[in-house]
């Protein structure tokens, strides 16, 4: 005869072996992106395992469909690694306009020290 163990007798016998198991509420949807696409599972229910410090995500159920790269939409632009004082500092150490090198600092993905060589 085989004994069913109770939820509660379970989350103990977890505990005990170090492993610990919680649900994540109101889940809408999780997206899975890979290169060439994008699997979708619309309210799933997720579940989150924890085993000796690592996280391991359980997603069960849902209605999953794919979805191509472009119909991902447009993506937010890049905000810019600099700050306006970088843009002073270039403009400073060149004797270039604020524009130029605000366009040198871009360039170079916000290196202070590339900018201003661009610019001499």
């Amino acid at each position: 005869m085989h004994r069913r163990m109770n939820p509660r007798e379970q989350k103990r016998m977890m505990q005990r072996m170090g492993m610990n198991m919680d649900s994540v509420p109101d889940v809408e949807q999780v997206i899975i992106r890979t290169a060439d696409k994008d699997i979708v599972i619309d309210e799933p229910e997720v579940a989150i395992l924890q085993v000796q410090g690592q996280k391991m995500y359980q997603v069960i159920g849902g209605q999953v469909s794919e979805q191509a790269p472009s119909a991902r939409g447009t993506t937010a632009p890049a905000k810019p690694m600099f700050s306006e004082e970088d843009v002073q500092l270039v403009a400073d150490q060149t004797g270039k306009s604020l524009d130029k090198a605000r366009e040198a600092l871009k360039e170079a993905d916000g290196d202070l020290a590339k900018a201003i060589l661009l610019l001499s």
